[in-house]
C-alpha cells in the first residue's frame, strides 16, 4: 500500500465563531481531518470551553481537546473594525460556525447577505438550540433543554423514577456530529452549484432523530415509550447484571440466536422452548423470569469468568467500564481511541483520538487547545495588517 496522502480536508479553511459545545466540537472534527480551523474568541470573555471541568496548573483540560488543531485569534465582532477584519477574513474562508442567538450576526453587519457579499461560495453554518425561526428561536437554547424536549429523558431512568438527563453533552456531541455531516453536504452541493448556503442546525433536531420510530409510534398507533430502566421493550434479557467480585456486566440479546446461547450457557436452555421466546417484543414480556436466570448465573461468577464464557458462547457481553477501565482496556488500546499527545504548557497527556480511521488519508492531533490569542499576530499579518496597525488594534481592544 503506497503511502498515506494529505489529509481530506487539507487546505478547507474553517472560522469557528462558536462557543459551548456543538459548533466548536463540529470545527475540532473538521480540524482533526486536515481542515485549517481559526478559533475566534472576544478577546476579554474567551470561549467558556476554557474554564468549564478539572484544571491542571490554571489550564483547563476540557479546551486542551476541543482546542486541538485550532489556531487563536482574538477579535471583538461588535466593533466596527472588528467587523471589517473579519469580513476580510471571511473573503478567502470556506466555512464559518456561529452559535449566536438569531439576529446577532445581522446586527453586527455580519449576516448571511455582508459575509455573501464578500465570499458568494462561504458555508454559513449556524447552531442554535431551537433554531433560525419559529417561536422559540430567540431563547437561549443549550443541550440539556434538548434532551428534555426531544424525549430522551422522558424514557430515561427506571420506571417509577423521574425523568433522568445525561451527565454529560449528549445533546450538543450529537449535534455537533450532524453539524459536521451538514458542512460535508454543503460543500458537496457548492461543488456543482458554486455557490455558499446558510446551514441552520437546531440542537433540539439531531437528538430527536437518533431517539429512533418515536414519532413514528405515535403517530400510527398512539404508542408513548415507557421509562424502562435498563431493559427494553424490544427484546430480552437486556440488563446489566453484578457480578460475584462486584463488578458489572451489560447483556444484549437484540438477535434471535443470540438469546438461545445465552439462556444455553445459563443452564436454562427449557426457555427457549417456550412460544413467547421466539420473539424479541414477546421475550421483553417475560423480563423478570429471564433476568433472574441470567443474573443468577452471572452472580455466581467473577466479572472474568463470565465474560470469557460468554464470549467462549459467542453471546453478547460488556464489562461495564468507568474510565480508568477504558484507559486500559485492550480493544481501545489497539484502536489507539485514546491516544497520547505532546502539549506544550502540560506535557504529555491522553485525550481520545480522531473519530475513525481512513486507510489512505488519515486525520491527526497536530496540536493541542492553544492559549487564548495565541495566534492572533500571526493570522492577521497573513491578512495583510501591519505591526504598528496590530498594536493600534490592541491599544483599542478590538484584539
Amino acid at each position: 500500500m503506497s503511502a498515506p496522502a494529505a489529509p481530506p480536508l487539507t487546505g478547507l479553511r474553517v472560522v469557528d465563531l462558536a462557543t459551548l459545545f456543538a459548533g466548536p466540537l463540529c470545527a475540532t472534527m473538521l480540524g482533526d481531518f486536515g481542515a485549517e480551523v481559526i478559533k475566534v474568541e472576544h478577546p476579554v470573555r474567551p470561549d467558556p470551553s476554557r474554564g468549564h471541568g478539572p484544571a491542571k496548573d490554571g489550564v483547563g483540560l476540557w479546551w486542551k481537546l476541543l482546542g486541538r488543531n485550532k489556531r487563536n485569534l482574538t477579535l471583538d465582532l461588535s466593533a466596527p473594525e472588528g467587523r471589517d477584519l473579519l469580513l476580510r477574513l471571511a473573503a478567502d474562508t470556506d466555512v464559518i460556525i456561529e452559535n449566536f442567538r438569531p439576529g446577532t450576526l445581522e446586527r453586527w453587519g455580519l449576516g448571511p447577505d455582508e459575509l455573501h457579499a464578500v465570499n458568494p461560495r462561504l458555508i454559513l453554518v449556524r447552531v442554535t438550540g431551537f433554531g433560525q425561526f419559529g417561536p422559540y428561536s430567540h431563547r437561549p437554547g443549550f443541550g440539556t433543554l434538548a434532551e428534555a424536549m426531544s424525549g430522551f429523558a422522558a424514557i430515561t431512568g427506571e420506571p417509577d423514577g423521574p425523568p433522568t438527563l445525561p451527565p454529560f453533552g449528549l445533546a450538543d456531541s450529537i449535534a455537533a456530529l450532524a453539524t459536521a455531516y451538514a458542512v460535508m453536504a454543503a460543500l458537496a452541493g457548492r461543488d456543482r452549484t458554486g455557490e455558499g448556503q446558510v446551514v441552520d442546525m437546531a440542537i433540539i433536531e439531531p437528538i430527536l432523530t437518533v431517539l429512533g420510530p418515536q414519532p413514528l409510534w405515535y403517530d400510527q398507533l398512539g404508542y408513548v415509550q415507557p421509562r424502562t430502566g435498563n431493559r427494553s421493550r424490544n427484546n430480552a434479557p437486556r440488563n446489566t447484571y453484578r457480578t460475584s467480585d462486584g463488578q458489572w456486566v451489560a447483556v444484549s440479546t437484540s438477535a434471535q440466536s443470540v438469546a438461545e446461547r445465552v439462556m444455553r450457557l445459563v443452564g436454562r436452555a427449557d426457555l427457549i422452548e417456550e412460544p413467547w421466546f421466539a420473539s424479541g417484543a414477546t421475550r421483553a414480556e417475560h423480563s423478570d423470569e429471564l433476568d433472574e436466570a441470567v443474573g443468577h448465573w452471572i452472580a455466581r461468577h467473577s466479572r472474568e469468568e463470565a465474560l470469557s464464557a460468554f464470549e467462549k458462547a459467542e453471546a453478547a457481553i460488556a464489562p461495564i467500564h468507568d474510565v480508568r477501565d477504558v484507559m486500559e482496556d485492550p480493544q481501545y488500546r489497539a484502536l489507539d481511541s485514546v491516544t497520547e499527545v505532546d502539549d506544550p504548557e502540560l506535557g504529555p497527556l491522553r485525550m481520545q483520538n480522531v473519530l475513525f480511521r481512513l486507510s489512505r488519508t488519515p486525520g491527526a492531533i497536530r496540536w493541542t487547545g492553544r492559549p487564548h490569542g495565541a495566534d492572533t499576530e500571526e493570522i492577521l499579518t497573513e491578512l495583510g495588517l501591519s505591526g504598528p496597525e496590530i498594536s493600534a488594534l490592541r491599544a483599542e481592544r478590538v484584539l
